[in-house]
């Protein structure tokens, strides 16, 4: 198995704070792509309901997404968005090869 790690990060936003969690994800996208370790870290939102986006990540190990989430730009992201979040679940994964 590889130590490739792929995060599934399901962000839901209040729909009165649509706007503002938008601008919060946009800002997590450059500097995270800019990260040790990071292989991809793209955006979705959802076509029927806007309010819910998902960052599909691939890191090259724990130890490398998990300096990732104490970042500077991560721990803003969760300040600016307290209160205003339905729901984030990250779920970690690792691919499986036959």
């Amino acid at each position: 198995m590889s130590d490739k790690l792929t995060i599934i990060a399901k962000i839901e936003a209040k729909p009165e704070s649509l706007d503002v969690v938008k601008s919060a994800v946009f800002k997590l996208i450059e500097p995270t792509r800019k990260e040790k370790g990071c292989i991809q870290y793209d955006l979705h939102q959802d076509n029927q309901q806007p309010e819910v986006f998902i960052f599909v990540e691939n890191w090259e190990g724990q130890a490398l997404w998990e300096a990732h989430m104490q970042s500077t730009h991560l721990q803003d992201f969760i300040k600016d968005t307290e209160g205003i979040l339905v729901n984030l679940t990250v779920n970690q994964m690792s691919e499986i090869v036959d």
